[in-house]
């Protein structure tokens, strides 16, 4: 199958370097839909659910919200752990599902069941799911500071409740408005309230209770619509606005009257401005600051969301109050950029030691380019293998390529087809013919096939136990596995086809610059053959060694109108006529060709040697090749 696949490379070689071209298309393309982050992400696929409870106690927290929660979602389809945590004033329960289980589908299956457990928790404690995010979520924080010396419009300095204000209604909505982002947190300042503090002597004289105050509160703060009416042909809506605005609507409230005089709320309690009551502050060098999180959608690309939120956190800075400042203080994309530029600097530093020495040992600069070329067309299949497979681009799943095993394949190859390009150009003195570099090339690369396979299955199967891999250990070593065998196999399919392509297009047509260093190197470790001298008569004589000749050591084939085989003399110790046919040993039929435009004997393939068409091509071997396989 492979001898097919290596023929078709050869033969149609614009066409299968086209499909490469394409290949590496599609992998640019994919690169830019490639999630990078800086490690994998190891979160299970889990559920939590959060009920503020204030004023409970953990033991109340626990008997009255968290039990009730844990025990509704017993039961749910692929549940595999539930794990609650019960502090003052939050319960938290969290719902773990087996990998694989689609993450809207269990947040799907938990709302349900929230609404079987309502009616057992108290008054006032509404439960509610938290973000669709992981533990790698937060990839962007920032502070809200107010200058030293800053003032707002009414001369006075800012306070942590203004900053807090500003971050929960100026900043917060515009970031939630991100894609990508799936939720904001605020720690912090003060929550700004409108407090109302009764007065217990006064809610008695005029025989009032609490419960009547939070009814006259929840009765005249909303606004409704009241119609319309026409006068003159024209429409007028009618409005009855009653929401409050400020500290003096709270306290015009009424509340009840006596014998037509209202009561209003500051006549029973006092109205003021507050802050909420806090369990926790953020502090930059020993300052309060008011700090803000983002948090990213599961599945997102981290580093471009955090890039589009520092740009969009640019926009809303030349909007704040004068002296107010947002200013990052944790950006994802920091982390990301330097795990890409070490992942970067390796691989180019890699690649640039690979065309060196492979142009070294090599000899060829054609040859070690085209070798190099595997690397980023191995890593251009890897991301779309990756993209496919939602694998991530990090330090774990890039830094496990090893750019000397994905080319090892391509190597053996090239260096095969140069030596054997090298020794046909030197047999014949004279740039081989297209249909003579075609061959070469695919001899070449059929007797290098079997070990460049094996060589690479055999590191693919390495690989293969970590799949079986479960829970942290597999969500953290899988992207690993998955890009090395990627890379691998990407290389191996380029090895068959890409390479013999443009080594058959690209290397042959020169035969000064095509490995005569390599020839020297044969010629004086004292095996192959040595390069043609002219002869004296205007011929070229060939000289070649043949172990167990009974004339001698050498035996000199010249190349004048009628020519012979020398294997085939050193085979039958004759002279052969000019067109005879014989065997040389090795299975392979020779026959001596005349003429002056060829110096090697030819070998015919197929059911008629008198049709070298498309189908029957002649496999053409030069007399060195025959004389080393008997020796």
């Amino acid at each position: 199958m492979f001898e097919k696949i290596i023929r078709f490379a050869i033969e149609q070689r614009w066409l299968v370097l086209l499909m490469v071209l394409g290949m590496a298309a599609l992998g640019a393309y994919n690169y830019q839909k490639l999630p990078i982050d800086a490690v994998p992400d190891i979160t299970n696929v889990q559920v939590q659910i959060n009920t503020a409870a204030p004023g409970y106690s953990p033991l109340e927290a626990e008997q009255r919200i968290t039990y009730p929660i844990e025990t509704v979602m017993a039961g749910l389809p692929g549940l595999q752990q539930t794990r609650s945590l019960s502090r003052y004033g939050l319960s938290q329960v969290t719902v773990i599902f087996e990998d694989g289980t689609n993450i809207y589908f269990a947040r799907q299956l938990v709302n349900e069941r929230i609404q079987q457990a309502r009616g057992k928790l108290p008054a006032g404690a509404e439960p509610g799911m938290g973000p669709i995010s992981t533990g790698l979520g937060e990839i962007f924080m920032w502070t809200v500071e107010a200058s030293e010396g800053a003032l707002k419009a009414d001369g006075t300095p800012y306070t942590p409740t203004d900053l807090r204000e500003i971050q929960d209604w100026i900043i917060k909505p515009q970031l939630r408005n991100v894609p990508g982002v799936t939720e904001i947190n605020t720690i912090g300042g003060y929550a700004k309230e409108f407090q109302v503090a009764p007065l217990p002597d006064k809610l008695v004289a005029y025989g009032l209770t609490l419960p009547d105050l939070v009814a006259a509160i929840e009765r005249n703060n909303a606004n409704v619509g009241a119609g319309y009416i026409e006068k003159r042909g024209e429409q007028y809506l009618i409005r009855a606005p009653g929401q409050v605005t400020d500290i003096a609507d709270i306290g015009n409230i009424v509340v009840s009257s006596r014998q037509g005089v209202p009561i209003r709320i500051r006549d029973v309690a006092e109205v003021g401005i507050g802050k909420e009551l806090r369990t926790g502050a953020a502090t930059e060098n020993g300052r309060e600051v008011v700090l803000g999180t983002v948090f990213m959608l599961i599945g997102e690309n981290s580093r471009k969301v955090s890039q589009a939120v520092a740009k969009r956190l640019d926009e809303i800075n030349r909007t704040l109050p004068q002296g107010v400042v947002a200013q990052t203080v944790y950006d994802r994309t920091i982390l990301v950029d330097k795990a890409i530029d070490t992942v970067k600097k390796n691989l180019i530093e890699g690649a640039l030691l690979v065309v060196a020495i492979l142009f070294l040992f090599l000899g060829n600069i054609r040859a070690a380019i085209i070798t190099a070329l595997v690397i980023p067309l191995a890593m251009l299949f890897t991301f779309t293998g990756m993209v496919s497979n939602k694998v991530s681009a990090n330090l774990m799943s890039l830094g496990a390529l090893d750019f000397g095993i994905i080319i090892d394949g391509a190597v053996v190859i090239v260096e095969n087809c140069v030596r054997r390009l090298a020794h046909a150009q030197a047999a014949v003195g004279r740039p081989l013919t297209r249909n003579e570099r075609f061959h070469e090339v695919f001899s070449a690369a059929k007797e290098s096939r079997r070990p460049l396979l094996f060589g690479q299955l055999i590191i693919m199967v390495v690989y293969l136990p970590i799949f079986a891999l479960t829970g942290v250990e597999g969500k953290m070593f899988h992207p690993m596995a998955f890009t090395v065998v990627a890379a691998l196999l990407g290389a191996m399919i380029l090895s068959v086809t890409f390479i013999p392509a443009a080594v058959a297009l690209l290397i042959g047509d020169r035969p000064d610059a095509l490995g005569q260093a390599r020839l020297r190197a044969d010629a004086r470790s004292g095996h192959g053959q040595q390069a043609p001298r002219p002869d004296r008569r205007g011929g070229r004589r060939h000289s070649l060694r043949l172990a167990g000749h009974p004339h001698g050591q050498r035996v000199r084939a010249k190349s004048q109108r009628r020519r012979h085989c020398a294997a085939c003399l050193a085979h039958s110790g004759d002279q052969p006529d000019t067109g005879d046919r014989h065997a040389d040993g090795t299975g392979t039929d020779h026959q001596a060709v005349s003429g002056g435009r060829s110096d090697f004997c030819q070998a015919w393939y197929g059911r008629d040697r008198h049709r070298p068409d498309a189908a029957q091509r002649r496999r053409q071997f030069h007399h060195v090749e025959a004389a080393i396989g008997m020796a």
